[in-house]
C-alpha cells in the first residue's frame, strides 16, 4: 500500500490501524448484520459506542465527574456562537485573548450576542507570531469566562502554559491540539473542538463543560443551541454524527493501547523537534517567524527566501507524496501540520527532504 505522507491541516491523518478496523467492520458492525452507518442511534449497539467514547475520553484526560462530555455537530465555528449565546447576556462580559484568525472569529461572534472585551492581542502588522505573556493579560475578575485558542494553525503558535485566570474559568478552543498531551482540566470551565485535526474525522464536535458553568447557561435561546439540552439528553437530543463518534471511539482505544497521553506527548515532541531542528540548522534558508517559546508542536510554519523557491519546494514534495504543505492562503509559505496521528516515519521523510532541498538551493 503506497499511502501518502499526510500533512494536511484538517481533515488530517488518522491511524492506519483505525482505518483498517473501520474497513473490517464496515459491512457488519458488532454482528448486527448492518453497517455502523445503518445502525439506529437509539439502539443499544450504538449506545455502547457512544458511552464508550465518552468513558475513554474521561479516562485519558482524567476528566472529573462534574464535567459533561458532549458530542455535537456544527464544528468549532458553531461553538464561536453557542458559547456566548449560552453564557453571556445583559450585564455579563467575557475576556477574549486574540492570538490568531480563529480567536478573532470567536470574538466577532461573541460581539453579536454579548459584550466581550479583548484582554490581550498579539497581532502585529496583521500577523501573530507569539503567545502573550501572563503580565500582558488585562483580565476582568468579574468576567464570566476567559476565552483562548490553545493552538493557532495558521500562524503556528501554541499555548505551552495556560494562563492563570484566577477564579474565572477558561473556555478553550482546542480544535487543533486536543489530546496532544496530558493537562490539568480543572481551570477549564469549557473546552470545545472540531474533531478533524487531532481527534478523529470531520463531522463531530466535542464540548466538555463543567457543572457550574452549565448551571449559568441561558434558557431563553433556541432549544437545540442550549448546552443544557445536550447535557440532559447525553448528546442524543437529535441524531448525533454516529459514524464520526464511532471512529473517535476507535481512535481513543488506539491511544490507550499505545500508552495514553504521556506516550502521545512524547511522540509529538519528537516529531516537532525533528522539523524545527532542520529549520534552525538552516536559519538563512528556512525562516520561521514564530518566537521560539511560542512555537506550535502541531503546525510548523516557515518561509523560504523567495516564492519561486517555495513553489519549487512544493512541487518537489509531490514526488515524495507529501500532501498538504502549502501555507494558509492568508500568510503563504509552508506549513507542516504534524497532528497526533501523523507517523514519525512521515516526519522523518519530510525532514530529510527539507535537508536535501536546503543543501541544493541555499
Amino acid at each position: 500500500m503506497n499511502r501518502a505522507h499526510n500533512f494536511n491541516p484538517g481533515p488530517a491523518a488518522l491511524p492506519l490501524e483505525v482505518l483498517q478496523k473501520v474497513q473490517s467492520e464496515l459491512l457488519d458492525f458488532a454482528g448486527t448484520g448492518m453497517s455502523i452507518l445503518e445502525v439506529s442511534h437509539r439502539s443499544k449497539d450504538y449506545e455502547a459506542v457512544h458511552n464508550a467514547a465518552q468513558s475513554l475520553m474521561r479516562e485519558l484526560l482524567g476528566i472529573p465527574e462534574n464535567y459533561h462530555i458532549l458530542f455535537l455537530g456544527g464544528g468549532a465555528s458553531l461553538q464561536f456562537s453557542m458559547v456566548p449565546m449560552n453564557l453571556l447576556g445583559p450585564g455579563v462580559s467575557a475576556d477574549y485573548v486574540i492570538t490568531g484568525a480563529w480567536s478573532q472569529k470567536a470574538f466577532k461572534e461573541a460581539k453579536l450576542v454579548g459584550n466581550p472585551r479583548i484582554a490581550a492581542t498579539t497581532e502585529e502588522d496583521g500577523k501573530f507570531t507569539r503567545i502573550p505573556k501572563q503580565e500582558e493579560l488585562q483580565l476582568d475578575p468579574q468576567a464570566r469566562y476567559v476565552h483562548i485558542t490553545s493552538n493557532n494553525t495558521i500562524f503556528g503558535t501554541q499555548w505551552h502554559t495556560f494562563p492563570n485566570t484566577g477564579s474565572v474559568p477558561i473556555v478553550a478552543d482546542m480544535s487543533s491540539d486536543f489530546l496532544w498531551r496530558p493537562f490539568d482540566i480543572k481551570p477549564f470551565g469549557l473546552i470545545y473542538g472540531g474533531a478533524q485535526k487531532n481527534l478523529g474525522p470531520a463531522g463531530v464536535t466535542v464540548v466538555i463543560i463543567r457543572d457550574d458553568l452549565l448551571a449559568l447557561c441561558r434558557e431563553d435561546i433556541p432549544i437545540i443551541l442550549r448546552f443544557k439540552t445536550h447535557a440532559k439528553d447525553n448528546s442524543l437530543y437529535n441524531t448525533p454524527p454516529v459514524f464520526a463518534i464511532y471512529i473517535v471511539k476507535l481512535v481513543l482505544e488506539w491511544i490507550k493501547e499505545k500508552g495514553g497521553l504521556a506516550w502521545m506527548e512524547q511522540e509529538n515532541r519528537a516529531k516537532a523537534a525533528r522539523i524545527y531542528g532542520v529549520i534552525d540548522s538552516y536559519p538563512e534558508f528556512y525562516r520561521a517567524p514564530v518566537a521560539k517559546d511560542s512555537r506550535s508542536f502541531m503546525n510548523a510554519v516557515f518561509r523560504l527566501p523567495s516564492e519561486e523557491l517555495e513553489n519549487k519546494f512544493l512541487e518537489g514534495a509531490k514526488a515524495h507524496r507529501f500532501v498538504g504543505l502549502k501555507g494558509h492562503r492568508s500568510v503563504g509559505g509552508i506549513r507542516v501540520s504534524m497532528y497526533n496521528y501523523v507517523p514519525k516515519s512521515s516526519v522523518e521523510e519530510l525532514a530529510r527532504y527539507m535537508e536535501e532541498f536546503a543543501r541544493a538551493h541555499a
